[in-house]
């Protein structure tokens, strides 16, 4: 596999860099605008900027709602000192305050975004358009390979853009743009980026630097590292849930009965816990290089980066003393990058590929026990068209391959290989007040399990159309519909075992059809000078839809999951505004608020396990450009739509604040937060968590972030 993607990135690597290269050496290249990016729009790198209809961006408290790429579903992109305030080591956490986004909270080490609630292989998770390459869709406890350090935006996506990367855009996706092959030649010889922070609820300490340095002036080169550790979480109340305590103390009560006082004492300590979660420590780090030739007639360029990242499962209760289980993850991962400006009816040609050698082991009492060896390689190519009039678009294939080998005793998976191959299509049409988008992808994924020869080959077709109106230049009414189609994922269809790392029994279903699903969206945006905000409502129905189910059995005192398919029904909404409340000089107040909700029903069943209840936040910022203030209450609803034989979730409510101090200025080189989370020290879990019931959020934490950039 390794060698396919190094002969497919080395014909790409000569068809970008041969007509750069071939211009004069004294050729000076274009400077490249201050967003970084090389003045090209495209949906792997959008700039933030108005669009060439004029549409401008809407800011909401830092989360920039952008109409620039795609007025029809406009992106929630998170950015600049918001990133960096609330960088976590793992992107679920990271992302978990953003509209309509919540996290998987198995564990600190392991947290992927839940996107409407919708999670797992639903949900692209991107490193500049790539996939992770990971096997973190594989199971809850697997965490995502992406270095969250190196970041400079991320943008969550809806709709039918998702098209793109994905032939089911009824998950979503997000995409983080790393700066690991760089995009520009720095303005001076050395560009240096650093931030770290310590956070109080985990003695967490986060740091991490880079370095761009221009070589020529048409050559830079970039380094990286970072560096994670937390021990123990500090929690605000009970470790078990109301209902796992009950039971807990149920069961010691019968062991103490039946003579076994030993067990009968471990069982009700561990009923009894508070303040601190066992075995949730987590470390890790990253180290990167990359270098980039970078010209008038485009741009090629490399990367290669180790991450490693060791982090505890808390335990479930039970009698005895089990070994604790950890997980040691590591990944080498190598990238290409290339564009070749074109002229003519296309604009550039792009390409992407990416390999990644994933290793994770599952350790039990210090012995690695299952392990987990991915090999995967992506790439795509595409063709961005020039603009003709009011019409746009992007063409392009995709290529992914995963190679997902499990050894040891807890082998509920057979080996097995995922081929997928695409071609898709956007084209965008601005006719006076009126944008319109059209989406297609075609998609055939091949899903083989080893050595029993078993595949499963599904041929997807997915479809999506939109509409904006623009009464006036501050208003947007948007109205779009998509048609997606999924193939079931490798894990759905052939696990069956006991999982020690979820402390579940899974088992899946080799003869799932492909999940197919039809939504329609439709959304209001305004932006003015003092008020900016979005509503938008969605609806999406599914046939064959796959879900594990908790059943009620258990097998060796293990919970089954087991994943059935049916019809399904999500309903959400999602809604946010900031109002500018006094303005004075460079000084300014701002309110802002915010509500997302999801009712998800699978047909004939009950309510889909794990969705995230309503929730309402409401904050207060002011702003110069030495000094920010800002104070926020999110209040999280009790969830009692629950799936059977899940416990419900009660209801908690988060006050958090920050301040930061620029010393130098709004556009000075260092930056300094502190901020509050969770400040009332409240006891709250995660509805959309495997392990809410014995994993609860962090407890009060107290952040120190410097940010520097010279």
């Amino acid at each position: 596999m390794q060698r396919q993607f190094l002969s497919s990135s080395a014909l790409a690597l000569l068809l970008a860099a041969s007509p750069a290269l071939a211009a004069p050496l004294a050729q000076t290249p274009p400077t490249p605008p201050a967003d970084g990016t090389d003045g090209h729009v495209d949906s792997a790198h959008p700039t933030g900027t108005p669009d060439d209809a004029g549409h401008a961006p809407i800011v909401v408290t830092g989360r920039l709602i952008s109409g620039d790429r795609d007025v029809i579903v406009a992106p929630v992109v998170l950015t600049g000192e918001d990133l960096a305030r609330n960088t976590q080591p793992q992107i679920g956490a990271m992302l978990a305050r953003l509209p309509g986004v919540s996290t998987s909270g198995f564990a600190p080490g392991a947290s992927r975004p839940v996107l409407r609630g919708f999670d797992g292989p639903r949900v692209q998770v991107l490193t500049d358009g790539l996939g992770s390459l990971d096997a973190s869709s594989v199971s809850a406890d697997h965490g995502v390979a992406l270095d969250t350090l190196n970041i400079d935006r991320i943008d969550v996506l809806h709709g039918p853009e998702v098209l793109l990367y994905a032939a089911d855009p009824a998950g979503g996706a997000v995409n983080a743009i790393d700066k690991r092959i760089p995009r520009r030649v720095p303005d001076k010889p050395v560009e240096l980026t650093a931030q770290g922070s310590y956070g109080t609820a985990a003695n967490s300490v986060n740091v991490g630097g880079a370095m761009d340095v221009a070589l020529a002036p048409r050559f830079v080169a970039h380094l990286d590292a970072s560096y994670n550790h937390a021990d123990n979480l500090r929690i605000g109340g009970n470790v078990l849930s109301p209902q796992l305590r009950a039971d807990t103390l149920t069961s010691a009560a019968e062991l103490a009965s039946d003579g076994d006082t030993e067990g009968a004492a471990s069982l009700t300590q561990q009923a009894n816990a508070r303040g601190r979660l066992a075995n949730s420590f987590a470390r890790g780090s990253t180290l990167g290089a990359g270098v980039a030739f970078i010209d008038a007639g485009g741009s090629l360029g490399i990367s290669v980066s180790r991450l490693t990242s060791d982090y505890g499962i808390p335990p479930r209760p039970e009698a005895g003393s089990g070994d604790p289980v950890s997980i040691s993850l590591r990944q080498t991962r190598y990238d290409i990058r290339g564009s070749l400006n074109l002229n003519g009816f296309f604009d550039k040609l792009e390409f992407r590929g990416a390999y990644g050698d994933y290793t994770h082991a599952e350790i039990e009492g210090g012995v690695a026990g299952t392990r987990f060896f991915n090999k995967s390689i992506e790439t795509r190519l595409e063709l961005v068209q020039a603009r003709h009039g009011g019409w746009r678009g992007e063409t392009g294939i995709q290529y992914g391959s995963r190679d997902l080998r499990v050894v040891g005793d807890e082998r509920l998976i057979p080996d097995n290989l995922t081929d997928r191959f695409a071609v898709f299509t956007r084209q965008q049409l601005s006719v006076g007040t009126f944008d319109l988008e059209a989406s297609g992808r075609y998609e055939h994924t091949s899903v083989k399990a080893r050595p029993n020869g078993i595949t499963r080959d599904f041929n997807q077709l997915a479809a999506g159309l939109g509409l904006a109106w623009h009464p006036v230049e501050s208003l947007t009414i948007s109205l779009s519909g998509s048609h997606g189609e999924r193939a079931p994922s490798a894990e759905e269809l052939f696990i069956d075992g006991i999982h020690d790392a979820t402390q579940s029994y899974e088992s899946g279903n080799p003869a799932f059809r492909k999940e197919r699903s039809n939504t329609v969206e439709a959304g209001v945006r305004y932006h003015a000078d003092r008020f900016a905000g979005a509503v938008t409502a969605y609806a999406t129905d599914f046939k064959d839809f796959i879900a594990p189910v908790p059943t009620g059995a258990d097998v060796e005192g293990f919970p089954v999951y087991q994943f059935i398919q049916g019809d399904a029904k999500f309903r959400g909404v999602e809604a946010e505004g900031s109002v500018k409340a006094l303005d004075w000089g460079d000084r300014s107040v701002s309110l802002d608020g915010g509500v997302d909700y999801v009712h998800a029903q699978l047909t004939g069943i009950g309510p889909a396990p794990r969705i995230p209840p309503l929730r309402v936040r409401g904050g207060a910022e002011y702003n110069s450009d030495r000094f920010s203030l800002r104070g926020e209450v999110i209040h999280n609803a009790a969830q009692s739509r629950v799936a059977a034989n899940e416990n419900p979730t009660s209801a908690f409510t988060l006050v958090n604040a920050s301040a930061t101090w620029r010393p130098m200025g709004k556009d000075g080189a260092l930056s300094l937060i502190l901020s509050g989370d969770n400040l009332l020290n409240v006891e709250g879990r995660l509805a959309t968590s495997e392990t809410r019931d014995f994993v609860p959020i962090a407890g009060r934490d107290v952040r120190v972030t410097v940010s520097l950039r010279i």
